[in-house]
């Protein structure tokens, strides 16, 4: 005991704090130079996961286990303590081989650790043993989970480099749909090389595990920096908008449609590069079997999907992905999302029937060439949103530049207006009873007086807006 006292407290010396990484995870900052080797793992010098026979101990110590591998560099990811710490534990352990004393014990007993943190981090070890075993990948850690795959930084050690791999959980293993979908998003990744969307680099199995292999993005997401920021600048949501408007247009000039435009499936790097992630509902436009098949059902994420999905409609293009689009920049020009409800089939419901509340109205700094971009992305009707990303694009690159918009004004929609009720007024004269006398006159200017006044309330209402 009095040595693994001293091995920590010397530890405790040299270590330094943490700092934050993507994804919620952290590093240790070591004092050591960059050019030192890595120190040991419990299973070993240089071990990093099970050993090759499978049982659970080192090839150079019986002291440790793989076990305790995983959960020394655990502790460590997850910012429990730094890895001088950690470094002396596993000297404790070693100095303390053929006495019966449990890694666990040593770091509990050092107060590195507690009982309840140990079982977690025990229980994620098990869970992550089952994917080290992917042939030509060094899994390194978590980045996350979600309901159908957790997703692992991982070394693709024969051409060295950083990459991102989504494994399906093996409750799904056996159920032939979610395998399908699974594929499917392997699949449409690898049929789009763009800049602005994260590549495709393997699918395949072993065993019962399915994985898909693709580009890392170091960085973070738009839904944490909305998290972080409330919510975000005009010009900086427009170039990230702008940079996934790009992507759109790739994936559909190749056939695909994206249905999951969220916060949450926009990436940014480091360096600024906006990356749109997540194909797993993505489907050709071409599919008339899928979409046959998924005819009357919403797929798509409540908050921003569009009204056509929500009505499980067959023929669905660009526009019901530039909605999704629309209202992930709402939310982040408003830190809101464009509708709120009780439960997903209220918030659908909302995008179905509601009127939007322009996000200059909620933010009063948002510009109105913004706003009406917004707007014109979020109409009800496919056909009154832009039919292309191209056109988008287009009028993104004018607000930019501070210049009037080619597509989106509320001119436009004002004149629209008018002259669909001026319409009406015209088929209520047509359509009302042509019987003779004074109350038929009386009817006919009663109509043409009301649609008049209708016109020019909501001219301005449209004006007060404005």
């Amino acid at each position: 005991m009095r040595l693994v006292s001293v091995l920590i407290a010397r530890a405790r010396e040299y270590s330094c704090g943490t700092d934050l990484l993507p994804f919620g995870t952290t590093r240790t900052v070591s004092t050591q130079p960059p050019s030192s080797s890595p120190p040991p793992s419990p299973g070993g010098p240089g071990a990093a996961g099970p050993s090759p026979s499978g049982t659970g101990e080192s090839a150079g110590s019986r002291s440790g286990s793989a076990s305790d591998s995983l959960v020394a560099r655990l502790i460590v990811e997850r910012g429990l303590a730094p890895q001088t710490e950690v470094d002396a534990a596993i000297a404790a352990l070693r100095a303390n081989a053929g006495q019966g004393r449990a890694f666990s014990d040593i770091l509990v007993d050092a107060q590195i650790v507690t009982r309840r943190q140990l079982a977690r981090l025990r229980n994620e070890a098990e869970s992550d043993k089952t994917v080290l075993r992917i042939p030509g990948f060094q899994m390194i850690r978590k980045l996350g989970a979600g309901a159908m795959a957790s997703v692992y930084l991982a070394k693709q050690v024969s051409l060295d480099r950083l990459v991102a791999v989504k494994v399906l959980p093996k409750q799904f293993s056996a159920d032939q749909n979610f395998i399908e979908r699974f594929y499917r998003e392997g699949q449409a990744a690898a049929k789009l090389s763009d800049p602005n969307i994260v590549g495709a680099l393997e699918l395949g199995r072993v065993g019962e595990q399915h994985y898909f292999v693709m580009e890392y993005v170091d960085g973070d997401t738009v839904y944490d920096r909305i998290v972080a920021a409330k919510r975000m600048k005009d010009r900086d949501a427009l170039q990230i908008v702008r940079q996934i408007a790009s992507a759109l247009k790739h994936a559909h000039a190749a056939g695909f449609i994206h249905r999951d435009i969220k916060p949450k499936n926009i990436m940014i790097t480091r360096s600024g590069v906006v990356k749109l992630a997540d194909l797993g509902l993505a489907r050709a436009m071409s599919d008339k079997k899928t979409a046959e098949a998924e005819r009357h059902k919403a797929f798509g994420t409540p908050y921003y999907i569009s009204p056509e999905q929500v009505r499980g409609a067959v023929d669905l293009g660009p526009p019901a992905d530039i909605y999704g689009l629309g209202a992930t920049f709402y939310h982040m020009l408003t830190g809101r999302v464009p509708f709120e409800g009780r439960d997903p089939t209220e918030v659908m419901r909302h995008h179905l029937e509601s009127p939007l509340t322009p996000p200059d109205q909620i933010v009063s700094g948002i510009s109105q060439s913004t706003a009406e971009i917004v707007e014109m992305m979020m109409a009800k009707k496919a056909k009154d949103r832009y039919q292309s990303a191209q056109e988008l694009m287009d009028d993104l690159d004018l607000a930019l530049a501070a210049q009037p918009l080619r597509y989106a004004s509320r001119e436009a929609d004002i004149s629209a207006l008018a002259s669909q009720v001026e319409g009406t007024a015209e088929t209520e004269v047509a359509e009302a009873p042509r019987s003779s006398g004074r109350a038929s006159s009386l009817h006919l200017a009663l109509i043409i007086g009301l649609s008049a006044l209708s016109a020019a309330l909501l001219i301005i209402i449209l004006l007060i807006r404005k």
